[in-house]
């Protein structure tokens, strides 16, 4: 079996809708999370991530009914983040079908969740996700989904996390999102390097090359968002998944 890297459309879902946003903001309707499941089937698709980006930042429960109907139409491996607060919630998850859940919010204001995540279900079912933005001098900062800016270390937190037993990292950068125009490859490769499990990269994919770029600095998977559900310059909707000729692996 051939251990390309992995290759993982994100999806985010705002109110049960499939939307793609810009630097974390201004939300924009793209279709239906199932269709987009279904499509994505077709094209046989490495694995896929759900975000649900209000579930955090409004403190809304987990939508369990969409998840399990998202997770029921998967060929592929599902990850879930979103509004994960607690044990049971990830339970709940696992049990509907979710084969990794993101935590994000809950692993910075409780990183004791993650170690007892990681005891009670495996460290390959935890990944943490981090959302990092530059400051107006130009330092990386941790973003906390539910809108507050962290005075911490990424590196402290990251470290943390492994300790814990966190099995993946996914890194999310706000000014490359959506903008489709490349990763963030000096600090993707930072993290590479601090970090001894695999890292994730997302935020900025617009091409191949991209995505060839972010395993060439260091990330053992590339996550995209805009890539795979817009087409030409105007960004019209129509979802894609590269092959891997395209890739050229």
């Amino acid at each position: 079996m051939s251990h390309r890297p992995r290759i993982i459309p994100v999806l985010l879902i705002q109110q049960g809708e499939l939307v793609k946003t810009t630097k974390f903001i201004s939300p924009r309707y793209v279709g239906d999370p199932i269709n987009a499941i279904k499509i994505f089937n077709e094209k046989e698709v490495d694995e896929i991530v759900v975000l649900d980006i209000d579930a955090s930042k409004k403190n809304q429960t987990i939508n369990f009914d969409l998840i399990k109907d998202l997770a029921s139409e998967c060929f592929m491996p599902l990850s879930y983040g979103g509004g994960i607060k607690t044990l049971k919630d990830i339970e709940k998850l696992i049990k509907i079908g979710v084969e990794k859940v993101m935590l994000n919010s809950s692993a910075l204001e409780n990183p004791a969740l993650i170690k007892e995540a990681t005891k009670n279900f495996g460290s390959s079912t935890i990944v943490v996700s981090i959302d990092i933005t530059k400051s107006f001098f130009g330092n990386y900062i941790l973003y906390s989904a539910a809108g507050k800016m962290i005075i911490s270390s990424w590196k402290y937190h990251l470290m943390q996390m492994e300790d814990a037993g966190a099995g993946e990292i996914l890194i999310q950068t706000v000014q490359q999102d959506g903008i489709m125009k490349g990763y963030d490859l000096k600090l993707i490769g930072e993290i590479s390097r601090a970090v001894s499990i695999p890292v994730i990269g997302c935020g900025g994919a617009g091409s191949f090359s991209d995505l060839r770029s972010v395993i060439s600095s260091g990330a053992s998977a590339a996550a995209a968002g805009s890539m795979f559900v817009y087409t030409g310059v105007h960004k019209a909707v129509m979802i894609s998944y590269p092959s891997s000729s395209d890739m050229n692996w």
